[in-house]
């Protein structure tokens, strides 16, 4: 069937995600026929730099024979099993495998299907707990005005991001919202450098003031992806930390996102030694974009408060249909033997400097306002005035142009409103480097 023909029924029956469908027809979808390495290539054999590793899950690069090889072994024995009362190895190794890797606090693993389930599991199980224990005041959320945790109901109400969420807000539960660490725009008014985390007082405020009816914190741990990529500082997330532990509330760290390797080390909370969350979501990275999959992580305290007679009622009641499905288990498990066999993090250490180095220069462009890194993380937030840092208007669309020219040189760029950012896959070798910083420099050059 010609190229045409497919994209017309694509339009005929497809609801894209994030997608104005009146202007689908105007810009209609790529349609890709096969992947490699860090490439994508269309019908007509073009390639594109997954520069955004497929909605950032795709961390060892597309088609890669080892995730292959364990999916189609696991196939052939059992594709799928329900969890509740029934079990199997895949879920098993992988539930121990993430426990050796998670903060040593960490000791039990809930299965589920996304990033979004994986931070409302986290929210239940921390409202639960406090109902099991009797504390029944301790019910709200501390969230950043920025955050974003998920699409679903619950994680919208923990969730900052007006243009995401606005229209569903009569739907929310109500949530305590605290100003975001978001340094090149200080919430404090503080100049870039000359940074005392300040900012971290609203919460500290908060807290002693609203502590007994609090029973979460809920942060992206030192990047706030969607809110377009702000990466803060580590003494904020060490501070938020010893507060939530002061003040006896829990503390969530949503690392659908930064988990596995994106901000240089497994995990973004790394960074900050001794760091104990009560709960820890992971997803995306976790099978390396290959499937679907979100894990929530937990305490031996935060389980034990759940395991009880029958007749108390204390039951999780929560579940999904592929929970813990064999396939995805697998391909998470090739995941973090890849990690360990090709040595990955280790490599990505010269990798890292070299693409903060190459981000660098963008400074000098007259519309990039900011830069900011973190691992293989980058992002150029793109401004109309440096002085004032009056950022484009919504009408205006910067983004769509960004990502039009970026096509024509080979790329996949896809703004978060002002920020164009690069989140690349770890396998990217340095000659890829090169060429990708090379053309997103001719792209925003050219604006």
């Amino acid at each position: 069937m010609q190229i045409d023909k497919w994209l017309k029924k694509d339009l005929e029956f497809i609801w894209h995600p994030y997608t104005q469908m009146k202007e689908a027809k105007k810009f209609p979808p790529i349609l890709i026929e096969r992947a490699e390495g860090i490439k994508l290539y269309d019908e007509q054999g073009n390639f594109y730099y997954d520069t955004i590793s497929s909605w950032w899950c795709n961390v060892h690069g597309h088609n890669h024979p080892k995730i292959k090889k364990a999916i189609k072994k696991q196939l052939n024995s059992l594709e799928h099993v329900l969890l509740a009362g029934f079990t199997h190895r895949s879920a098993i190794c992988l539930a121990e495998r993430l426990i050796s890797i998670a903060p040593k606090n960490l000791t039990k693993v809930f299965f589920s299907d996304n990033g979004s389930t994986a931070v409302e599991i986290a929210l239940k199980m921390s409202f639960q707990y406090r109902k099991n224990l009797g504390e029944k005041k301790k019910k709200k959320f501390i969230s950043l005005d920025r955050g974003y945790h998920g699409d679903t109901i619950g994680t919208m109400s923990v969730s900052g991001i007006d243009l995401f969420n606005k229209r569903f807000s009569s739907l929310f539960f109500s949530s305590f919202k605290i100003p975001s660490p978001y340094c090149y725009r200080c919430p404090v008014n503080k100049s870039q450098g000359n940074c005392l985390t300040e900012c971290i007082k609203p919460m500290e405020s908060l807290l002693k003031e609203k502590a007994p009816e609090i029973t979460a914190i809920i942060l992206e741990p030192l990047l706030m992806a969607a809110a377009g990529m702000i990466v803060y500082p580590q003494e904020y997330l060490k501070k938020a930390a010893a507060l939530a532990k002061e003040y006896h509330v829990h503390l969530i760290l949503d690392e659908v996102a930064t988990g596995f390797g994106r901000t240089g080390k497994m995990f973004a909370c790394e960074y900050v030694n001794g760091i104990e969350p009560d709960f820890m979501c992971l997803s995306k990275g976790v099978t390396a974009g290959y499937l679907p999959l979100g894990i929530t992580l937990t305490t031996d305290k935060v389980y034990k408060t759940f395991s009880a007679d029958y007749q108390e009622n204390k039951t999780f009641y929560h579940g999904h249909t592929y929970t813990g499905n064999p396939l995805c288990c697998s391909a998470a498990l090739a995941s973090l033997e890849i990690f360990e066999e090709e040595k990955t993090l280790f490599k990505i250490k010269d990798t890292i400097p070299l693409f903060h180095r190459g981000l660098e220069r963008f400074r000098g462009l007259p519309l990039v306002g900011d830069v900011r890194q973190l691992g293989l993380i980058g992002a150029l937030e793109l401004v109309k005035d440096k002085k004032t840092k009056r950022g484009f208007d919504f009408k205006e669309r910067i983004g769509l142009e960004v990502y039009k020219r970026g096509l024509k040189r080979n790329l996949i760029l896809r703004p978060l409103g002002n920020v164009v950012y690069l989140w690349l896959p770890l396998c990217t070798k340095r000659n890829e480097l090169e060429d990708i910083l090379d053309k997103t420099y001719q792209v925003i050059e050219s604006l």
